[in-house]
């Protein structure tokens, strides 16, 4: 009866919780349960881009660097973000193709993804993504899913105490493996495809052509292509080079009119 009540207790905290933490994303109206502090996360962003600084190469100047700068200040002009202390650096590592963005405006991109960027157009595409990760709070929203898939673990577990240690290692093992291909890998594809989207708006907003994405997009899927194996869609935190390109193609008509509306243009 014990573990009852605390399931009990543990279930009505979780959907107090879950009610009272909804907000809506502005670019997309899509509802979004996060309960993590926008400060905090800010806090946490700073400490983990001053110790990626510490341990990584930097470039400090030169044509790359300079590029780097001048498009992400474009970029960050246009994206709302609370507490952000703007901050784009360039880390050397040729066999790293790759960029981020952390809560608070730090931004990173890796000299190995310049070869596919190509020029300033590309680099926005990457940028804007990047931000546009953070400015939708992506990440806060996945650890607070997490919370709720503990919780509801906790739950599951107390309420199979008295089954037998096999049946509730095979649940707990089956529930764990559910909401990793059922509820984390299709919400990382849906934030993926929605950075895409705002990222998009950020670079019309820029003054950037968002038709140029497409060009950056179909360099990487060449990338991928040569460079990595066949992977599954349903088991993948992104979304397929295809799947995307043909979603940001079905964006552009839209995006476009941001582009051609911009104020000064």
């Amino acid at each position: 009866m014990h573990i009852l009540k605390i399931s009990f207790f543990l279930v009505t905290v979780a959907v107090v919780v879950a009610l009272t933490a909804c907000t809506t994303l502005t670019e997309t109206g899509r509802l979004q349960l996060i309960l993590i502090d926008s400060a905090q996360e800010s806090k946490l962003g700073f400490q983990a881009f001053q110790e990626m600084k510490y341990r990584e190469s930097i470039v400090s100047a030169g044509p790359q660097m300079k590029q780097l700068q001048r498009v992400g200040k474009w970029i960050a002009a246009v994206a709302k973000l609370p507490h952000a202390q703007w901050e784009f650096v360039l880390f050397e590592d040729p066999d790293n193709v790759n960029a981020f963005a952390l809560p608070g405006g730090k931004v990173g991109i890796y000299t190995g993804i310049l070869p596919i960027t190509k020029n300033g157009a590309g680099l926005a595409t990457v940028i804007a993504h990047e931000i546009a990760h953070v400015t939708a709070r992506h990440g806060a929203e996945r650890i607070s899913h997490g919370i709720l898939v503990d919780v509801g673990g906790l739950v599951l577990s107390s309420a199979l105490w008295n089954r037998g240690q096999d049946m509730h290692d095979m649940v707990m093992q089956a529930y764990g493996l559910g909401t990793q291909v059922g509820i984390a890998l299709p919400y990382s594809r849906t934030q993926e495809l929605e950075a895409d989207y705002v990222g998009l708006l950020y670079m019309a907003r820029a003054g950037y052509d968002p038709r140029q994405a497409i060009a950056f997009w179909q360099r990487f899927a060449e990338y991928n292509r040569k460079h990595s194996g066949k992977r599954l869609e349903f088991l993948s935190t992104h979304p397929l080079d295809n799947t995307r390109i043909a979603a940001l193609k079905r964006l552009i008509p839209e995006v476009l009119q941001e582009y051609k509306h911009r104020p000064g243009s």
